[in-house]
């Protein structure tokens, strides 16, 4: 049995404990129970729809589900350290809790961006049953813990869009001088093809696109990038994100604040996460296409897609990116076994159930 399913029985039994009135320990006393004040600093704006509103989310539940015993108060990118600062933060104990994205902390740590998305790795669905029953939460925790830092799935966006882009796509040549925001390794990948990538917060991307400091940008995809307002300073805009087939993203924990709290809490923040990382991805299945279409029938938009051309050419850089990788960093090696193995294991069932049923719902 997994351990989100025994931290959900745990739970519940705590809670039938609880509905019989609070009944006397073995020692005949009634404990004490002492309440525990976090804060969880995050990589985008706050209260920003999906991913800003997901730790919100979260520790509502948390308040709720622990009976105000564990307060979490949420803050947006900036507010008490910038968002590419979350994961120093929480490994520092400047803040109790963190929600990024891991391959922010490429710099620290090469294998990171594996456990957000690999460019045509896998997708949302692939990237839990990895991660939760296929051995990618032992690596993803092994890996942080010289930084003494718990991570947790902390939502995913589903299969993001390949960017906003300020002239046409039409060949591999147009990528080349192209100054474009794009973290993780699909940045690596427009590298190797000539573009420029660029580091940047999501609170500076419009300006940077509306001042000409960049070219192009991917964010996430319909939902979030209309409500950056996109569409005012570009005219390009191109689905099906290669580079992020599912990006998953993280509630990172201090493991000393973590192992201070009573068995209940810990119980309850591996609950509550298992049910915002599934409640992110319902939110953006539900919200994408209503925003796409706002895109499209409001302010013009029509999402197109690359030239077969150009993604053979960014299939292939990917497959070179990742065998650099591989090749350059033990660590990284290890977990790409592991991830590899996954996916080649899935998409061969993939490919006979959920490719071909959506081919014989097109009929």
């Amino acid at each position: 049995m997994k351990i989100w399913l025994k931290s959900l029985i745990t739970l519940m039994a705590i809670g039938a404990i609880a509905a019989c009135g609070g009944e006397k320990s073995s020692s005949g006393e009634i404990a004490e129970q002492k309440q525990y004040k976090w804060k969880l600093v995050t990589s985008w704006p706050k209260n920003f729809p999906g991913l800003g509103t997901a730790p919100e989310n979260f520790a509502k539940l948390v308040n709720d589900m622990s009976n105000g015993r564990l307060s979490i108060k949420v803050y947006g990118a900036g507010e008490i350290v910038p968002g590419f600062e979350v994961f120093d933060a929480v490994s520092q104990g400047t803040a109790q809790m963190g929600h990024a994205g891991a391959y922010y902390w490429k710099g620290k740590m090469p294998a990171s961006p594996i456990f957000t998305a690999l460019p045509f790795g896998l997708n949302a669905q692939e990237t839990n049953g990895w991660l939760h029953y296929g051995g990618g939460i032992e690596l993803w925790r092994e890996l942080y813990k010289p930084f003494g830092v718990i991570p947790f799935a902390g939502g995913n966006t589903g299969v993001q869009s390949a960017g906003w882009f300020k002239k046409e796509i039409k060949t591999v040549d147009d990528l080349k001088g192209l100054k474009i925001r794009i973290p993780g390794l699909g940045g690596e990948v427009m590298k190797k093809l000539g573009a420029v990538p660029v580091a940047l917060t999501g609170g500076e991307l419009f300006t940077s696109l509306q001042s000409g400091a960049i070219d192009a940008t991917e964010w996430v995809g319909p939902y979030n990038d209309l409500a950056f307002g996109f569409y005012k300073v570009t005219d390009h805009y191109y689905a099906s994100g290669w580079h992020e087939p599912g990006a998953m993203l993280e509630f990172t924990v201090n493991e000393k604040a973590f192992n201070e709290l009573p068995k209940d809490l810990q119980t309850i923040i591996e609950v509550a996460t298992r049910a915002v990382n599934q409640d992110m991805l319902d939110e953006y299945t539900a919200r994408n296409q209503t925003a796409l279409e706002t895109l499209k029938n409001k302010h013009g938009i029509e999402a197109k897609t690359l030239p077969p051309e150009v993604m053979k050419a960014l299939k292939q850089a990917s497959e070179e990116v990742i065998a650099e990788q591989i090749a350059a960093d033990p660590t990284f090696a290890k977990i790409m076994k592991s991830y590899s193995a996954f996916q080649q294991k899935v998409a061969a069932y993939h490919k006979i159930s959920e490719v071909e049923y959506y081919n014989n719902r097109e009929l």
